[in-house]
């Protein structure tokens, strides 16, 4: 019998199409709000190493935006103001209701720094997860982009045809079924274009926030080793921290710092916020 996706999920309609968000815990306690990374196939998977380890003291939730996880593949508009606006219409429409602690990883750090701009009232802090900051992307060449497009293009046309064998996804803390959903949403998902519009985006994006000055908020920002990121990214993230004053915790791990860390950095995040009740 073929595999096919589960469907005790929960969704939400955003311009007429199915966004899925997954939500866990006690509804009382503080909430996480968990953004992935571009190019993260499953992000209520991916995060699991680590929220689960959180989840007796906070209210989870994972947002996957179309193209990701569950949700569908469709093509929305991928400016800044816009993604951030329909994550936030979409937590309002579950009745989830602010204030929010945001988890970002990698390239969410620029939404999660946006949202926080755009709707002040509704952030209470923010965990970096090896997030990106502006800085890393204002960088960026336009070649550097078309570069990495290209890679994405190249490595879809892999998983089209089967031959896509290693991609940055984490199994432990997952049962069988849920490895087995995790492998379908790879094949469906991988380098899928809602990644590309995004990628195109970005450095535009990156300049939004730039331009549209500090998002101060109690900031926690866990650092990988920047060998599998961007050059200076271990300094942007400093420069950034700077500016806004948080706390840094460099971990000598790779870019995906859940997979390798999730007991340093649930305790640590336990830690950091038990000082702003």
């Amino acid at each position: 019998m073929k595999a096919k996706f589960r469907k005790d999920l929960e969704f939400v309609r955003i311009n007429g199409h199915r966004l899925h968000i997954f939500r866990c815990g006690d509804e009382s306690k503080p909430k996480l709000v968990f953004m992935s990374g571009s190019g993260t196939v499953a992000p209520m998977y991916d995060f699991k190493v680590l929220y689960k380890k959180l989840l007796d003291d906070f209210r989870i939730i994972v947002i996957e935006k179309f193209g990701y996880g569950y949700s569908e593949l469709y093509e929305c508009p991928c400016d800044i103001d816009s993604v951030v606006s329909y994550q936030k219409q979409a937590l309002e429409m579950i009745g989830e209701k602010a204030p929010y602690i945001l988890l970002p990883h990698s390239m969410s750090g620029i939404e999660a720094i946006r949202w926080k701009q755009m709707y002040p009232d509704d952030i209470k802090a923010m965990i970096g997860l090896d997030m990106a900051t502006p800085l890393t992307y204002m960088e960026w060449s336009d070649k550097d982009i078309k570069k990495r497009i290209d890679l994405m293009q190249k490595l879809k046309k892999l998983n089209d045809h089967g031959l896509m064998f290693w991609y940055p996804v984490n199994k432990r803390s997952l049962s069988k079924d849920e490895i087995q959903q995790l492998d379908l949403l790879k094949r469906r998902n991988l380098m899928n274009r809602c990644y590309v519009n995004e990628a195109r985006q970005v450095k535009k994006n990156a300049k939004i926030v730039v331009k549209s000055g500090k998002a101060e908020c109690p900031t926690l920002m866990f650092v990988s080793d920047g060998k599998q990121t961007s050059p200076n990214w271990i300094k942007n993230s400093q420069k950034y921290a700077k500016s806004v004053n948080a706390e840094t915790v460099l971990l000598d791990c790779g870019h995906y710092i859940h997979y390798y860390e999730s007991d340093k950095i649930s305790s640590k995040i336990k830690a950091f916020l038990s000082k702003l009740d």
